[in-house]
């Protein structure tokens, strides 16, 4: 094969890379995890932090449930690991800052107070408004409702809803999400709704019957990102889809980038044991991805674009 573009070979490929890089889309993760009494004990092993850390660094927003934390110490330690983290990792997270906000304590008893906490990247998402539902009939523990602004996604701005049920109420619960999501509407003039959390949405707590209990289910303009066979939990004793994300309508479901949605095994992809994992949490956290606002190659430079066109016209006449 010859080379008849008149460009050296070394500037073809560093073309062709450079293209390459700037077409690659890394989307806007949502993630949600299930951390287990994550406590000022639990902050206090340094593997489970560290752990954590890595997992909410690599998302633009990150639900976290189950965080026992009164004073907010807790909370604040967590993101003080989590920016330290981001400027020490700059080449792989161009020093990123994360933000937190977070629910009351909420629970059935003084001794099960826990709470919802969003963790965001500033540069990326902006909270816009949020509010506490107070339900305590309806919720073990109330949701906590948070709008996010997002310009660079393509649904640019939607609304956050954590779910921890019950397990013994897992399905009355999420059938009241819908009642929620009418408040949403109502409340803020907003449809881009997503539910998320560990809903307990398998295995004993929801069968194939009670589906039909369930307005999210039964109403069909609900999209289950997560599938009933995808086992969120690490143990090899269980196969359980407990952990769900819900999404209404097909604004937000053309939004997410196809097959995005799924676990995020923590013990394949930093390589450590089960038992390290099982530290933090019995549960995998759970992912998804947005797409980027618009088409990518509208924010190309153009003599990059150029570039490209010039090189793949040359190498097609070489051959």
């Amino acid at each position: 094969m010859r080379w008849n573009s008149g460009l050296p070979l070394s500037h073809i490929c560093f073309l062709l890379v450079g293209l390459g890089g700037v077409l690659k889309a890394t989307g806007f993760k949502i993630c949600a995890y299930n951390v287990e009494k994550f406590d000022k004990a639990k902050l206090a092993n340094y593997r489970a932090v560290h752990t954590l850390t890595k997992v909410a660094a690599g998302c633009n927003i990150i639900l976290l449930q189950e965080v026992i934390d009164p004073d907010s110490a807790v909370v604040n330690k967590l993101l003080a690991s989590i920016n330290r983290y981001c400027e020490r990792e700059k080449h792989r997270y161009e020093g990123h800052t994360y933000k937190a906000v977070s629910s009351k304590e909420l629970g059935k008893s003084p001794g099960d107070m826990q709470k919802y906490v969003f963790i965001y990247r500033d540069d990326t998402a902006k909270v816009m408004g949020q509010y506490q539902v107070q339900d305590k009939q309806s919720f073990a523990r109330e949701p906590f409702v948070v709008e996010f602004e997002c310009p660079k996604t393509a649904i640019k701005k939607f609304v956050l809803v954590p779910l921890h049920t019950d397990p013994d109420r897992a399905v009355q619960e999420m059938d009241k999400l819908y009642d929620v999501f009418q408040d949403i509407v109502k409340k803020w003039n907003n449809k881009n709704v997503m539910f998320l959390g560990d809903f307990h949405a398998s295995c004993a707590h929801m069968t194939k019957k009670d589906k039909k209990k369930i307005r999210l289910f039964t109403n069909t303009t609900f999209h289950w990102l997560i599938k009933d066979k995808v086992d969120t939990t690490i143990s090899e004793d269980t196969t359980c889809a407990y952990d769900r994300m819900v999404v209404y309508g097909t604004t937000f479901l053309k939004s997410i980038k196809p097959y995005s949605a799924n676990v995020f095994n923590v013990g394949k992809t930093f390589k450590i044991p089960r038992s390290q994992v099982e530290q933090l949490s019995g549960h995998h956290p759970i992912e998804v991805t947005l797409k980027n606002h618009g088409l990518l190659l509208r924010s190309t430079s153009p003599l990059l674009l150029l570039s490209f066109v010039v090189v793949v016209r040359s190498l097609v006449a070489s051959l």
